[in-house]
């Protein structure tokens, strides 16, 4: 487990809130798994910032990881370590909150995802 609860920015949680209304997708842990592997996707690593947890979205790293919570845990590992930062819980912890934000950053300025379909687009 990276970390317990996942609690997001103020500015996640509307960016999220607009996304969920553009695309019909409901739940908060799948946008922000689409989130997650878009930021990791990228080859740059993301700047290190102070991400605030000022919103009142929260879930487990359960909920956000679902079935598949090893396979991020193992991704995030791979990235980490790609980038030669080590596998310590603090980097992980620390790198998976700057990739989730960035990635919903990335999913939020991105003015062609309007419908679920618009989402395959991102991997093909």
């Amino acid at each position: 487990m990276v970390v317990e609860h996942v609690r997001l920015s103020q500015k996640a949680k509307d960016q999220l809130i607009k996304l969920k209304r553009n695309t019909g997708i409901e739940h908060w842990n799948v946008l922000c798994r689409w989130a997650f592997c878009l930021s990791l996707s990228e080859a740059s690593v993301p700047r290190v910032t102070k991400v605030p947890s000022d919103s009142n979205v929260e879930m487990s790293w359960k909920v956000f990881g679902g079935r598949y919570a090893e396979l991020y845990v193992a991704l995030l590992k791979e990235r980490c370590e790609g980038d030669s930062l080590g596998s310590s819980p603090d980097v992980l912890a620390q790198q998976f909150r700057l990739h989730l934000h960035r990635g919903i950053a990335y999913l939020a300025g991105d003015r062609k995802l309007r419908r679920i379909e618009d989402f395959i687009g991102l991997v093909i």
